[in-house]
């Protein structure tokens, strides 16, 4: 009876192990994607729970603010403005650059067509001055006048224009004579004209002397005689232009003294004695006893004239 009530017992449990087995077998352990899936899942079920507006995960902790407040908006907008502003100043700047270089361009191109015909002009007059050098005045002896009883000496007809005088030097004609000079011949020529009367062939003269020697020992000289021809044909005001450049750029010249005693006698013609005294005045401050005799003696009747205290 016992051993019949163990072998019931053992059927049993084999029956009842035997469907446990089989099902065992029929569900195999989920696989690393399944895993992965249902986590997933899972955590989209919380993050709805924990945040029913929808927000990601990662702001949790933070305000409910929304994620571009206005503030940081106009913040991006100015600075977006600002760019956009330093941009066109860049274009700007860019396309006036480009006009200026442009522009620059332009006028180191004339002023190479300007230079290159000066000096092909330069050139040709020099040509023609070697080629035909002009051959110092021998003067004549003087001839001394006929006088009859009862008449006086006939005076020159051609009287000196004024004590101060332009002339060549007689050690500069001696020079010439020696060395062919073609910077003095040019001013002596323009000397010439001035001396009869010609004066706008005088000017045009020497305004091309100092242009083809412009460091010769005449330019303060030519520049002088331009300003007193301008003085002799009517034009004060350029004479006094050109008589005041004269000494400016050059007060050590020669001739600088000449100038500004010839600018006083300008300006008295423009009706202007008081700036003629402030001219004479200048004269004797800067140069004082180094003022020339002649110079002198025809400052010191300009300020009579001009009425100078």
């Amino acid at each position: 009876m016992k051993a019949k009530l163990i072998t019931a017992l053992a059927a049993g449990t084999v029956a009842v192990l035997a469907p446990s087995t089989a099902l065992a077998q029929r569900q195999q352990a989920p696989t690393p994607d399944q895993r992965l899936d249902r986590l997933e899942r899972q955590v989209g079920q919380m993050q709805r729970q924990v945040f029913p507006k929808g927000r990601p995960a990662d702001t949790a902790g933070f305000s409910d603010d929304p994620a571009a407040t206005q503030s940081s908006v106009l913040s991006l907008v100015q600075r977006l403005d600002a760019l956009e502003r330093q941009m066109a100043d860049l274009v700007r700047q860019s396309e006036e650059n480009g006009n200026r270089l442009r522009s620059v361009e332009s006028g180191l191109g004339q002023l190479k067509t300007d230079e290159d015909q000066r000096i092909a002009g330069l050139e040709q007059r020099i040509a023609t001055l070697q080629a035909a050098p002009v051959a110092a005045p021998v003067e004549a002896p003087a001839t001394p006048p006929v006088t009859t009883p009862g008449k006086k000496p006939t005076p020159p007809k051609n009287p000196p224009k004024t004590a101060v005088s332009d002339a060549p030097t007689t050690s500069a004609v001696a020079d010439a004579a020696a060395v062919s000079d073609p910077g003095e011949d040019a001013y002596s020529a323009g000397f010439r004209q001035w001396e009869a009367g010609q004066y706008d062939q005088a000017i045009s003269t020497l305004k091309s002397f100092t242009a083809a020697y412009p460091r010769h020992k005449r330019v303060s000289y030519a520049n002088n005689l331009i300003g007193r021809a301008m003085l002799d044909k009517g034009d004060a005001r350029g004479a006094a232009s050109a008589l005041l450049s004269n000494y400016r750029s050059n007060p050590g010249g020669e001739r600088a003294q000449d100038s500004l005693y010839y600018l006083g006698q300008a300006l008295i013609k423009l009706g202007q004695p008081g700036q003629a005294c402030k001219a004479y005045a200048e004269l004797d401050a800067v140069y004082g006893a180094k003022v020339r005799p002649d110079v002198k003696k025809l400052e010191t009747d300009a300020k009579a004239q001009a009425q100078c205290n």
